[in-house]
């Protein structure tokens, strides 16, 4: 039964076009969005024009292929709506990352540094600078991320502390969601939304749950879900689709190899 077996070769060349072909080709296979994804939406949209919101890139660079699809979206739809948004990471390694996605989509938007977006960039020690910014955000990031001096940029002579944002953002692949959520949300009352990896997503359900926070996207899936609310496709949409003939394409070989084993013992 030699003839039924599958070397290793085709099975690697199989998979990596059912990653590719979604990738560079539409398929579009259907996709319901989910109320948590709703609700993170909705607390976008209904903000009024001109709003300030804060974004923080809570991630490191090992997932920044789900995180990114994410963030893309939600900058996408916060700049459409024509929010300003002050953006900083409390990771050292998502401040780069950060920096690049919000500067990718604001040029995208045609929007200008200091009036329509800033990124105040890294600081250590996550609590005391969710709290420091509840206070004053001059104080806390007296230079941004260029080496500006944060008092001369025009959204943060509008803005000194959380007193004037609405809606806090938090782009995560870890706990620090958390960090918001007991400091930012239970002591200065901000309304937060959460987008976060699959993986840690069951980790913030019951925040949902219990209202301490608006809306929660997480992975690959809630990217997708997003993209359809804010009617622009990306790498979410993609990923989705490519992510699901992968996991078809897993079955079936185990189908095969299930079958073969049963016609090589007859």
């Amino acid at each position: 039964m030699r003839n039924f077996n599958l070397d290793r070769k085709v099975i690697f060349v199989l998979m990596a076009l059912a990653v590719a072909i979604p990738l560079l080709i539409k398929i579009g296979f259907p996709n319901k969005v989910t109320k948590e994804v709703d609700k993170f939406f909705k607390a976008v949209e209904n903000l009024p024009a001109n709003s300030i919101i804060l974004v923080s890139f809570d991630n490191e660079a090992s997932s920044l292929p789900e995180v990114k699809p994410m963030a893309v979206a939600i900058l996408r739809h916060c700049f459409s709506k024509n929010l300003k948004i002050i953006s900083l990471s409390l990771l050292a390694e998502g401040t780069a990352i950060g920096e690049q996605i919000l500067r990718e989509i604001a040029l995208e938007y045609q929007k200008n540094y200091g009036e329509d977006y800033v990124f105040l960039g890294y600081r250590p020690q996550a609590t005391a600078t969710i709290l420091s910014l509840g206070e004053d955000i001059q104080n806390t990031f007296p230079l941004d991320y260029y080496g500006n001096l944060t008092d001369t940029l025009e959204i943060l002579k509008q803005c000194k502390n959380y007193q004037t944002i609405p809606l806090i953002i938090t782009i995560a692949d870890g706990d620090l969601p958390i960090a918001w959520i007991n400091y930012a949300g239970a002591r200065y009352k901000k309304e937060l939304n959460v987008a976060i990896t699959a993986v840690m997503a069951t980790s913030i359900y019951p925040y949902l749950q219990s209202g301490q926070i608006r809306g929660l996207v997480s992975g690959l899936k809630g990217a997708a879900e997003y993209e359809i609310l804010i009617k622009k496709e990306g790498m979410g949409t993609k990923g989705m689709d490519a992510q699901s003939i992968a996991h078809l394409l897993i079955v079936l070989l185990v189908i095969w190899g299930n079958l073969t084993y049963f016609l090589g013992k007859k």
